[in-house]
Parts: C-alpha cells; sequence; structure tokens
C-alpha cells in the first residue's frame, strides 16, 4: 500500500547572523511537536512553491518576504508519516512586525547555536549546506521513527546508518 506524499516549503529568515525559528509547542497531534524548525507549511490548491512560502510566512510571523531564495529540495522518508517534499529557501529580504505565532514561539536563535536545539537529526545536515554551497541541492532523508538511517545529497548516498550500527 502506497503511502500518500506531501508537499511542503520550509524558510529560514536570516538576520543579524540568526535564523527565525519556530519552536513547535501548541499544536496537537504535531510531528514535529517540541522541535525547532524554520517557517513553512502545506501547498494550497494551485499555488507555486514561491506563492506557498510567502503566504505561509506571513500566516505565521506576519513578515512579508520580498525574496525569498530557493535553497534546496529535501526529500523526508520516514517509516511513521508520508513522505514529505519539502522546498527550502532562505531569505533576507522581508518587511513587517514580527507577531505571536499559534503553532508555537517565534525566536530569532544565533545560527552556531541552532543545532543545539531539539531538531531533525537531518535538519544539521543542511544547515551546513546551507553555510557552504550556493548551488540549489536535493537531499534526501530517511527515517526510522526519529532516527536518521540513510542520507542522500544530490542521488548520491552520503550517509548510512543500520538499525544494529546505531551512531
Amino acid at each position: 500500500m502506497q503511502k500518500e506524499k506531501i508537499m511542503t516549503t520550509l524558510c529560514y529568515l536570516e538576520r543579524d547572523g540568526a535564523y527565525l525559528m519556530l519552536h513547535r509547542t501548541k499544536k496537537e497531534n504535531d510531528m514535529n511537536k517540541d522541535k525547532w524548525l524554520g517557517l513553512g507549511g502545506h501547498f494550497e490548491d494551485r499555488e507555486s512553491p514561491e506563492e506557498c512560502i510567502i503566504r505561509e510566512v506571513y500566516e505565521e510571523s506576519g513578515l512579508k518576504l520580498e525574496e525569498p531564495v530557493l535553497r534546496g529540495i529535501i526529500t523526508f522518508v520516514n517509516d511513521r508519516y508520508p513522505t514529505e517534499y519539502i522546498f527550502l529557501y532562505t531569505a533576507t529580504k522581508f518587511s513587517g512586525t514580527l507577531r505571536d505565532c499559534d503553532e508555537g514561539e517565534l525566536t530569532w536563535v544565533p545560527k552556531k547555536e541552532i543545532c543545539n536545539l531539539p531538531i531533525w537529526e537531518g535538519d544539521q545536515v543542511f544547515f551546513s549546506l546551507l553555510e557552504t554551497t550556493d548551488a540549489v541541492f536535493s537531499l534526501k532523508l530517511t527515517y526510522e521513527g526519529e532516527a536518521l538511517r540513510k542520507t542522500e545529497l544530490n542521488g548520491k548516498e552520503i550517509l548510512n546508518k543500520s538499525v544494529d550500527n546505531d551512531n
């Protein structure tokens, strides 16, 4: 039986060496409960990725993106959840006044501190890529539950952790 597939967007707004992060604490039955993420969400009918990320960032933060930059496409595979295709953006140009989010708390977090927060293990991989490459990348992250088992960058395997070798 084939699971449903989900298409979403994710954006990290950048200011003064920090990313705007959402600590997901308010939604019930949230696969991201208590994790820290960027802003974004699910596509609406007929939306382009850019339209989706602009709308989602505004809905979650009150900020209007002016020039979101596509940085990568992430394929998130998990044995507990449907496969998710994520269009990953960064943005340094935005306007408006930051407001409260109904999904959690919004906080500017220095980039060097992000990997110390509760994030998905694979997020560390794309944060590294955001810092080291300007090229748009394709990243496939395969999980068993919360454990990252396999990582592929642009179609080439860069990490494979078996169940017996849980390092």
